[in-house]
C-alpha cells in the first residue's frame, strides 16, 4: 500500500486515496486471502481430525477411544488460544507483528504436511503441534495488521474489519467442504494435504506481497533487552525439555491432554487476575472495571465449552445420529461444519445493522453475554426434539440446532473482545486481550473433556446437563446485569 510522504517521516497518517480493493487499501487483499486460506486450512482439517482420531484402522482412522480422542480435540483447541499469547509475545517484544504472522503460517503448513504425510499418532502429535502454535500466532496478529492499514478516523475502517472477516468465513465454509469429500472418497490424508495445499497457496500470495504492508508492522513495540534474551532462550529449551521427560515418564498422556490445558488455562488466568489487582496503581475506575470483567469471563468459559462441542459432540453425532443421505448418496461428516459459516455470512450484516439501528437503546453488554449463554443451552435442549435411533436425526433438524449456534455466537462473540478492550486498565491492556483468549482456552479444552461424557445411545443426560448449566449461567449474569453495568463504570 502506498503512503503519504508524511507517513515516512513518522506521523503515522495513512493514504487514503487507494480504494483499489473494493473501495478498501489494495493490500487488504492480501491479509484477507491469507486469513481465507488460513481458516480453511484451520476449518477443514478440524473437520475431519476426531473422526480420523477415532474411526478403526479398516476405516482409514486411528482406532483411538471416542472419550480420548474428543479430549485430545479440545485439547488442541485450547492450545491454539493458548498460544496466542506466545504469538503476541513474540510480536510485541521480538520480531513485529508482520514477521510473526508471516512464520506462524509457515508454522500452519508444516503442521498440515505432518498431518499429511506422516504416519499414525507421530503424525498427530506433530501436526497438532506445529498448527497450535502457528494458528495462535496468525490469530495474535492477523487482525492488527489490518488495523494498521487505517489511522484511527478513516471511515472505511469498519467496512474493512467486516470484509476481513468475511474471508474469515468463506474459508470456514470452503475448508470441510473439500477435505471432507476428499477425505470420504480418497482417505484422510488426502484431506489433510487439501488443508496443506490450501495454507500454502494462501502463504505463497502473502509472501509476494507482504513488502507492502506499513513499515510500522515491522516494529516492534517493547524490545526485549539483548542481554535478557539468553535468560529466555534457556527457559525456553527447559521447559521443551521437561516436557520431554513428562511425557517419557507417563504424565502428559493422550487422555490427560484437555485436563491439563484447562490446568494450564485457569491458573494462567488467576495468575492474571490477581496480577491486575494486586497493582497499587489500578484503583478506583480501572479496579470497578475487571471486577466487573470477572463474570463475563466466566460466561464466556460456559459458552465456549459448548459452542466448541461443534468439533466433538456435533460430529459424533452426525456420525451416528444425522441421516446423511442426499438423494441416494451420503454426505460427509464434516459438511456439517459448512452450516455454521452459512449463518454467520447471512447474519452477521442482520445483526450490525440491527444495533445501529438501536443505537443507545441496544442491550447493555452483560445481557448480550447472558442471553448468548443462555440460548446455547436452549440450542443442546433442542437435541432431545430430534427423533431416536441411529442416523434418524434429518439435516434440517441438524440446521436448525446450528441456527441456533449462531445466533448465539453473534449476541456473545463479536463484543467479547470488544469489552475486554475497553474494560482493561490502560497498564494491562495487552493482558486484558490475553485473558479473554485464556476463557476461550479453557471453554474449548473443557468442550473436549465434557464430550468424553457424551453417549449416543443414552443422550438425554448429557444435553440436559450441560444445557441446563448454560441457562442457568446466562440467566445469572442477565439477573446480575445492574450491579456488573454499574461496576463497568460508564463503558459498554
Amino acid at each position: 500500500m502506498s503512503e503519504r510522504q508524511g507517513d515516512a517521516q513518522g506521523t503515522g497518517v495513512q493514504d487514503r486515496s487507494d480504494t483499489s480493493f473494493f473501495g478498501q487499501p489494495g493490500v487488504l487483499a492480501n491479509l484477507f486471502g491469507v486469513e481465507l486460506w488460513e481458516r480453511f486450512s484451520f476449518y477443514g482439517m478440524q473437520g475431519i481430525l476426531l473422526i480420523y482420531l477415532y474411526y478403526s484402522a479398516a476405516e482409514g482412522g486411528l482406532g483411538i477411544d471416542e472419550a480420548v480422542a474428543t479430549g485430545i480435540v479440545g485439547a488442541y483447541g485450547g492450545a491454539v488460544y493458548l498460544s496466542t499469547i506466545l504469538g503476541a509475545w513474540l510480536a510485541d517484544r521480538l520480531i513485529g507483528p508482520e514477521r510473526t504472522l508471516f512464520y506462524a503460517a509457515v508454522c500452519v503448513m508444516a503442521g498440515h504436511i505432518a498431518l499429511a504425510l506422516v504416519p499414525d499418532l507421530a503424525g498427530v502429535g506433530l501436526g497438532l503441534v506445529l498448527i497450535a502454535l502457528g494458528s495462535g500466532g496468525v490469530k495474535a496478529n492477523a487482525t492488527s495488521l489490518v488495523g494498521s492499514l487505517y489511522d484511527e478516523h478513516d471511515p472505511r475502517r469498519d467496512a474493512g474489519f467486516s470484509l476481513f472477516y468475511m474471508g474469515i468465513n468463506i474459508g470456514a465454509l470452503l475448508g470441510p467442504l473439500l477435505t471432507g469429500l476428499l477425505q470420504k472418497e480418497a482417505g484422510f490424508h488426502w484431506g489433510f494435504a487439501a488443508a496443506a495445499v490450501g495454507m500454502a497457496i494462501g502463504l505463497v500470495q502473502y509472501a509476494l506481497t507482504r513488502k507492502n504492508l506499513p513499515e510500522k508492522t515491522h516494529h516492534v513495540a517493547n524490545p526485549l533487552p539483548v542481554d535478557r534474551r539468553v535468560a529466555y532462550i534457556a527457559g525456553v529449551v527447559a521447559a521443551v525439555a521437561l516436557v520431554g521427560v513428562l511425557v517419557w515418564i507417563d504424565v502428559i498422556t493422550a487422555d490427560r491432554l484437555a485436563d491439563i490445558v484447562i490446568g494450564i488455562s485457569l491458573l494462567a488466568a488467576i495468575a492474571y487476575f490477581a496480577r491486575i489487582l494486586s497493582d497499587k496503581e489500578v484503583q478506583g475506575v480501572e479496579r470497578s472495571r475487571i471486577f466487573a470483567f470477572i463474570p463475563l469471563f466466566v460466561c464466556n468459559v460456559v459458552f465456549w465449552s459448548l459452542y466448541q462441542q461443534q468439533f466433538t459432540v456435533v460430529t459424533l453425532y452426525a456420525d451416528k445420529r444425522l441421516d446423511r443421505d442426499l438423494f441416494g448418496w451420503e454426505m460427509p461428516i464434516s459438511w456439517v461444519n459448512s452450516i455454521n459459516p452459512v449463518f454467520v455470512i447471512v447474519l452477521a450484516g442482520a445483526f450490525a445493522a440491527l444495533w445501529t439501528k438501536l443505537g443507545d437503546r441496544q442491550p447493555v453488554t452483560p445481557i448480550k453475554f447472558g442471553a448468548g449463554t443462555a440460548l446455547m443451552g436452549v440450542a443442546f435442549f433442542s437435541f432431545l426434539l430430534m427423533p431416536p435411533g441411529e442416523n434418524t436425526v434429518p439435516l434440517l433438524g441438524l440446521a436448525g440446532i446450528l441456527l441456533l449456534f449462531t445466533v448465539a455466537e453473534l449476541l456473545i462473540s463479536p463484543v467479547g473482545l470488544s469489552a475486554t478492550t475497553k474494560l482493561g486498565p490502560r497498564k494491562y491492556t495487552t493482558q486484558m486481550v490475553a485473558l479473554y483468549f485464556l476463557s476461550i482456552a479453557l471453554g474449548t479444552a473443557l468442550a473436549g473433556t465434557l464430550a468424553g461424557y457424551y453417549d449416543a445411545t443414552d443422550e438425554a443426560p448429557f444435553f440436559v446437563s450441560i444445557g441446563l448449566a448454560s441457562v442457568v449461567t446466562g440467566v445469572v449474569v442477565m439477573l446480575a446485569s445492574k450491579p456488573i453495568h454499574r461496576l463497568m463504570a460508564g463503558v459498554d
